[in-house]
Order: structure tokens, then C-alpha cells, then sequence
């Protein structure tokens, strides 16, 4: 195998939306053909699928619980242990491309106000990421919450309480993916790299951080393989997912197995999908219906 890249849309997107992962996928094999290495690759994949307003990142993600704020969270890690991560950033077109430039400072993750004002400072202009289909999806949320609603969003609705007339707080048990973008790039040089990308979770407090831009939660990679995961943000982090998987990989499990094993550490009501690359093989799995594409030679 010369190379191997995966890129998902998030755990319960859409089968139909893979043609999107598809032409992530192809940019980052492009990448790959110009010479770039499998950092370049898993970026170019990931600005892609921000790209793409059908998926939950960049332009595209939705909106907080105000109904105003849209704060993104992304990450990246290669295999020689370099990692950089933005969280709740603002108004940028492409996050996991300024979590890219945090590698070249001496920290790892870069916080709200501070992470924009410093893709500012490197260069990323001005973008507003709504669309109308996320604040389509932010009215129908809220409605359910009301109890008024279509029922689209019942199933996450319980796990929130009415606070003061328009504000809701109380975070539960909720149980509904996260849309989070992501891919993982194997290339020739045996080099390794995972991105995730995400706008957060549907019903989702300003401030909140989840897995995405969490070291070992949403991404890992090292010189054995990388790994990316999706789902509901809280449960990978307290089950420190990808460096998890990633660990039975570097003991010899194959990616298949190591992803099997990595989705039975979840209850069956939690969405949760896998996407990992060893030196031997790879693999995208979910335990939901979820856009993907691989690509390999």
C-alpha cells in the first residue's frame, strides 16, 4: 500500500452525502500527486468538506443555542507528534487550516476570541459560516424543544431543562451526533496525519468544547497510524478515543479490529464512527448510517 486516505462526514450523516467524503478524498489524493505529504493531504481533505454545507464544519455548522453564535472547533496531529487545535473560533471560513498554523507556535490549542483574532493575525480573513439550512435547523430544534416541533429532534430535546423564557440549560444524557468532519491520510513515505473539523453538537451552550480539538479524544496519530473519531463529543473524550484505538493498533491489532473494539466501548444509544489507517491496512466504521470514502494504491 503507497498510500491510504479516509475522510468521513460525521456519525449519522448521511449515506447520500458521500459524494462529498468522495471529492474530499480526490483533493487529498491530489495533494498527494503535487508531493505534498499526508499533513498537506488530511488538510486539503477537511478544507474541503468544511466547504460543503451539507456537513456540520466551516461554512455550514450550525448554530448555538442563542440562535446567533456559530463557534467551531478543529484539529490536527502528524505522526511525528505535532498537534494543533482551535476551539470555539469565530468566523473563519476554514478552522482546521488555523489549527494548522497553531503547529507553528509553541502551544497546542488556541481558545474563542484569542484563536480568531489570531487566524487574523496569520492571514484567514473575515467569513460569516450560517446558511440558511443551519438556521432552518436551529428553528427546528428550538421547537422542539417547545414541545411544538416536527419531532426531528425529540430524541436530544429531553436532555435539556427550560431555564428563564428563551434559554434552556441542564445538560444530559443527549445522544445525537455531532457531524464532525474528519480524515486520515497514510503516504508513501509512511508518514501519518488526522484532522477533525466540527460546529459543535445541536444543542449546544456558547463555550462548549468537545472532542474535535481534543488531543487523544477526536484525533491521534503517531508513527504506527492515525485515527479520527465522530460522535457525541463528551462520551469520546471520557473514553479517550482515538488514542485508545490507536494504542491496540501500535500493539499489533489490526485497524479493523482496533476500530471493532473501539466501538464497543460505547453504549448502542451513543453514535459514534471510526476512521483508522495502520501501516497494513485501514478501515472506516460506525455504528450509524455515516458518509465516508477511502481511497488507496
Amino acid at each position: 500500500m503507497r498510500y491510504a486516505i479516509l475522510t468521513h462526514g460525521g456519525a449519522a450523516s448521511p449515506e447520500s452525502f458521500s459524494d462529498g467524503c468522495v471529492a474530499a478524498a480526490e483533493a487529498a489524493r491530489a495533494t498527494l500527486d503535487r508531493g505534498g505529504d499526508a499533513l498537506a493531504a488530511a488538510l486539503a481533505a477537511t478544507a474541503a468538506l468544511e466547504d460543503d454545507p451539507r456537513f456540520n464544519a466551516g461554512t455550514g455548522s450550525i448554530l448555538r443555542l442563542d440562535g446567533t453564535a456559530i463557534e467551531m472547533d478543529a484539529s490536527v496531529m502528524s505522526s511525528d507528534g505535532r498537534f494543533g487545535a482551535v476551539t470555539c473560533i469565530e468566523r473563519v471560513k476554514n478552522p482546521v487550516l488555523v489549527a494548522a498554523r497553531v503547529m507553528e507556535t509553541p502551544h497546542l490549542v488556541l481558545a474563542g476570541a484569542g484563536a480568531t483574532a489570531f487566524a487574523r493575525r496569520v492571514g484567514f480573513e473575515d467569513h460569516d459560516p450560517s446558511t440558511l439550512r443551519a438556521r432552518e435547523r436551529h428553528a427546528r430544534a428550538i421547537a422542539d424543544l417547545e414541545g411544538l416541533g416536527d419531532g426531528r429532534h425529540a430524541r436530544e430535546a429531553p436532555g435539556w431543562r427550560r431555564g428563564p423564557p428563551g434559554h434552556y440549560f441542564g445538560f444530559a444524557d443527549l445522544c445525537a451526533g455531532a457531524d464532525t468532519v474528519g480524515a486520515v491520510v497514510r503516504d508513501a513515505q509512511g508518514r501519518f496525519a488526522a484532522t477533525a473539523s466540527t460546529g459543535g453538537t445541536l444543542f449546544t451552550l456558547r463555550g462548549r468544547v468537545g472532542d474535535a480539538p481534543t488531543m487523544g479524544a477526536g484525533v491521534y496519530a503517531g508513527p504506527h497510524g492515525a485515527v479520527a473519531a465522530t460522535g457525541i463529543g463528551e462520551e469520546i473524550v471520557r473514553r479517550f478515543l482515538a488514542k485508545s484505538v490507536y494504542d491496540w493498533v501500535a500493539e499489533g491489532l489490526a485497524p479493523a479490529r482496533a476500530a471493532s473494539r473501539g466501538l464497543a466501548m460505547f453504549p448502542d444509544v451513543v453514535d459514534v464512527g471510526i476512521c483508522v489507517i495502520g501501516r497494513t491496512g485501514h478501515v472506516v466504521t460506525s455504528n450509524r448510517s455515516m458518509a465516508r470514502a477511502a481511497l488507496a494504491g
